[in-house]
């Protein structure tokens, strides 16, 4: 069969076979009438995925009071409101309030994922009605329309083909499938299509070619809505929000059982009932630290800044601290891991092998062979097989580039991306693409077919002979049938071609010949060719990549690739970048249905469907992981939803992918995530550094109400002593603690394990140190002024407030230095309140105090400045002897897991 390079239109009412045949038309040739397509428009439904239903506000609220913390809360300022203590009801329920407000607030915007998936529905189609080709909005489509595609489209639905004349479509956003998939029909007595070759899907795009399809599917039963559906299910709680919950527990069980036992002391002492009830109420305010949420919300603000301002862009906050507890970096390959282009890396020629560089579709790179590097202008005599190997396989291509221009600072691929990588390795050997088509015009082609696996074409020389170059799969091409060369010659083709695809390239055979005339059909070009060699084209790893991976290992974190291209081209590419080990394979998951047992250990998965993608997702986390999922097509989004954090491509990712993402890489950039991963754990150390700081106050002051009694003090501090102290501790110095500097050597720490909580790690034993010292140092003080008859509680009340403010500053990550003059500023101001508090008339009588003596004051803040000792030393003895830590899950993988115990148990 001859085909010439103008597309064959089929007479009315006749459609082709795939081997270029005419055959009559079906029914579906006409279309639906009008009245039809309304008719089931009204029945079925619009092309558009259904809108979930929104959340009402009321449940949101809800959901964000049934915190364990704001419970506590809730029933101190009840409690507060029965005395009538309006001022320090109003100030906790501030805390609340806002609290609550910014938890909706991101909640809301976390569920805004599925709407975009109707972004990627094209918003008009051509199809067939009454006849005749119309436009018509794609949300107006209706199963068995009939559906015209044509290069550059949008395939609005699913639909099966009855039409198909060279269709190249780019499945990439749907199955992960690196190269575009040839669409085409079974011809007449060649048995039933490949599954998927006849059909294509709702957010694929046409690359090359036409066709006719028949609509089976739209809105929500299309493979794009399937995939929304996945979606719907609620992410669940962030690993900061299970440990904190976990926390507020704990607080609340021990803070009334505490505050409960000073109450009965003091009742059976005889003190008044509702003075004890208020100091009990203070206490629980005091150990509660009803702050924490605020900290932890500006905390992760300025880390979602400060991640911005490195090109990650946060969605939710929440996912900033996940960041800094993942155990586990999922990616996908196109894209993220590789360039998402096509490009030449190989060429053999039965003279020799050569290797080409660059990268994206720039005709920028050098070709090298034996060592030297291959000049473009004078290829022709440095390389002359190499040359008229790429002319042969320039001449033979549909494709085309584009040069930068406007705001587009990138060479671009017009049509098929694998010859768009032909010309731009042409260009490398100095081939001039225009200059050559015109010199050598196409006459006639044969275009490529799935069944031939081949292209040939035929160019006028100069001479009036006929060139014909031909291109296609090394299975297809390398016969005696076909090519003249010697039987060594073609066993050594196929040899280097097997050892090639083994590799992960995708390889093609090239091949030409000179005929006095045009043949007559595809037999007639294919034969009697002469083998020029073989072009072996991948999609090539990021520069970056390797660097990153490298990163994650040395942080811990175990990368893992999951990916819906072949096991081969899967394989090397995690075997070149060090995600598995030279030798190991990826797990197909075709044959091999992902669940927990097939997961242990795996770090490479191929052809993964999105319901598998979620399936390998749950596992990991079933088994206690902590999963971050990279991604940027619809096939995806529903990963990026399932994952503890999804991230996202901001430039190349598709709209589903980063509506369902939790973080978004502004510059496509997996280096990015480890930035974010460094920004994670610096927030959740700063939270970690709040609560050893406010925790071991709070308990200090329970102590100190505890203990005072015994040694003299009737009641330590006064209700409004105790709300006071804590508002100057837990209010501007624990805020500012959120804006600490990361630790130098967090990212070369292995992650948090997933089961421990914000608490572990030895943090109780470090609030409980320095609450010793602090409940010593003010005790200690109190018993002093009142044996020696001085204002004992005004300065028990002032030891205590200075004891924490040095803690404060004790908890710098980096004392000595003006990192975070926040936490200074913070710290003064708050030690002018209390010297306010002692000296200021207004204040006096509100708290109960009375003046002290300059001699008194100075006493004091030397004492108080035990604090910032203790804080130092416990810091010293902490790093020094890391407390026991829960194991690393069983079926942890990489370099983390073969590390020793010891290592592996120091905490960030």
């Amino acid at each position: 069969m001859t085909l010439s390079t103008t597309p064959v239109v089929p007479e009315e009412g006749l459609e082709p076979r795939s081997n270029g045949e005419l055959r009559p038309a079906s029914a579906d040739a006409g279309g639906l009438s009008s009245g039809d397509a309304a008719a089931r428009l009204a029945r079925d439904g619009g092309n558009v995925l259904p809108t979930p239903q929104s959340t009402p506000l009321w449940r949101r609220i809800t959901t964000q009071l049934r915190d364990p913390l704001v419970l506590v809360l809730l029933a101190a300022a009840g409690f507060t409101l029965a005395t009538a203590d309006f001022t320090d009801a109003a100030v906790i329920l501030l805390v609340i309030a806002v609290n609550t407000t910014v938890g909706v607030l991101q909640e809301i915007k976390a569920e805004r994922a599925i709407t975009a998936l109707s972004a990627l529905t094209a918003p008009a189609a051509r199809v067939v009605r009454d006849g005749r080709q119309r436009e018509v909005p794609a949300a107006d489509l209706v199963v068995d329309d009939l559906l015209i595609l044509a290069e550059g489209d949008v395939v609005p639905a699913d639909a099966r083909l009855v039409e198909s004349v060279a269709l190249l479509v780019d499945e990439a956003a749907l199955t992960g499938e690196s190269a575009p998939v040839d669409k085409f029909l079974a011809a007449t007595g060649a048995g039933s299509p490949p599954a998927g070759s006849a059909v294509v899907s709702a957010g694929t795009v046409v690359v090359r070619g036409r066709g006719r399809a028949v609509i089976t599917a739209t809105g929500a039963a299309s493979a794009m809505g399937r995939i929304a559906a996945m979606m719907v299910t609620s992410p669940g709680l962030t690993p900061l929000q299970r440990r904190l919950a976990g926390v507020g527990r704990q607080l609340a069980v021990g803070a009334l059982l505490l505050c409960g036992l000073v109450l009965a002391l003091g009742l059976l002492r005889g003190q008044p009932l509702q003075l004890m009830i208020v100091t009990a109420i203070s206490l629980v305010v005091a150990a509660v630290p009803e702050s924490l949420p605020a900290v932890v919300t500006l905390s992760l603000a300025l880390g979602a800044r400060r991640m911005t301002a490195r090109h990650a862009v946060i969605r939710r906050l929440p996912a900033v601290e996940t960041l800094g507890s993942v155990t586990i970096l999922a990616t996908d390959k196109t894209g993220t891991l590789t360039e998402g282009t096509m490009v030449v890396r190989q060429l053999w020629t039965p003279h020799g092998d050569a290797s080409v560089s660059g990268f994206g579709f720039a005709p920028d790179g050098q070709i090298h062979r034996d060592g030297e590097s291959i000049v473009a202008d004078q290829a022709g005599d440095q390389a002359p097989d190499l040359v008229q190997l790429m002319r042969a396989a320039v001449l033979c291509s549909d494709a085309s580039l584009r040069a930068p221009s406007g705001d587009n600072d990138d060479w671009l691929a017009v049509g098929d991306p694998t010859e768009a990588a032909l010309l731009t390795a042409g260009g490398k050997l100095g081939i001039d693409v225009d200059a050559l088509h015109k010199a050598s015009p196409r006459h006639a082609e044969a275009p490529f077919d799935s069944d031939r696996k081949r292209m040939s074409t035929a160019h006028q020389l100069a001479d009036g002979r006929i060139q014909i170059n031909c291109k296609g799969a090394p299975e297809s091409l390398l016969h005696p049938a076909i090519l003249t060369d010697h039987p060594d010659v073609l066993d050594q083709a196929t040899d280097r071609a097997d050892t090639l695809a083994r590799e992960g390239y995708r390889v093609l055979a090239v091949a030409q010949a000179e005929r006095d005339t045009v043949p007559d059909d595809a037999a007639g070009y294919e034969h009697g060719l002469r083998l020029l060699g073989l072009v072996a084209i991948l999609d090539p790893p990021r520069a970056s990549a390797a660097t990153t991976i490298a990163a994650c290992r040395d942080a811990g974190i175990t990368p893992i690739l999951i990916t819906g291209d072949h096991p081969a081209t899967a394989t090397a590419i995690a075997t070149e970048l060090h995600i598995i080990d030279a030798g190991e394979t990826a797990v197909d998951c075709r044959t091999t249905e992902p669940g927990p047992a097939a997961t242990r250990g795996v770090r490479v998965f191929a052809r993964a469907t999105p319901q598998q993608k979620v399936a390998i997702i749950d596992a990991l986390r079933a088994a206690g992981q902590v999963v971050a999922m990279t991604g940027d097509g619809v096939n995806d989004g529903p990963a990026l939803h399932r994952a503890d954090i999804g991230v996202a491509m901001g430039k190349r990712g598709t709209e589903v992918a980063r509506q369902a993402a939790d973080l978004v890489l502004a510059d496509d950039e997996l280096a990015t995530v480890v930035a974010a991963v460094q920004e994670g754990r610096r927030v959740y150390a700063n939270i970690r550094r709040f609560l050893l700081y406010a925790l071991s106050g709070g308990a200090a002051e329970i102590a100190v109400m505890l203990v005072g009694p015994f040694v003299g003090l009737p009641l330590p501090l006064l209700p409004a002593q105790i709300l006071w102290i804590n508002l100057l501790t837990h209010g501007l110095p624990g805020l500012a603690m959120g804006s600490e500097p990361a630790d130098p050597d967090g990212m070369r720490k292995p992650p948090r394990p997933p089961a421990e909580t914000v608490l572990g790690a030895g943090l109780w034993q470090r609030v409980l140190r320095v609450a010793a010292v602090i409940a010593a140092v003010t005790i200690g003080v109190g018993v002093w002024a009142h044996t020696t008859d001085r204002p004992w509680q005004t300065l028990t009340f002032l030891a205590l407030g200075l004891t924490q403010l040095a803690v404060a500053l004790g908890s710098r990550a980096r004392p000595g230095t003006t990192a975070n003059p926040m936490l200074i500023a913070a710290v003064g101001a708050a030690l002018l309140l209390q010297l306010a508090a002692i000296y200021a008339p207004p204040l006096r009588q509100l708290l109960g105090t009375e003046p002290v003596t300059a001699t008194d004051l100075l006493i004091v803040t030397a004492v108080s400045t035990l604090g910032y000792a203790a804080i130092r030393v416990d810091r010293l003895i902490y790093s020094v002897s890391p407390p026991p830590a829960a194991e690393v899950p069983p079926d942890r993988t990489g370099p983390s897991a073969a590390q020793p115990r010891a290592q592996r148990l120091k905490r960030p």
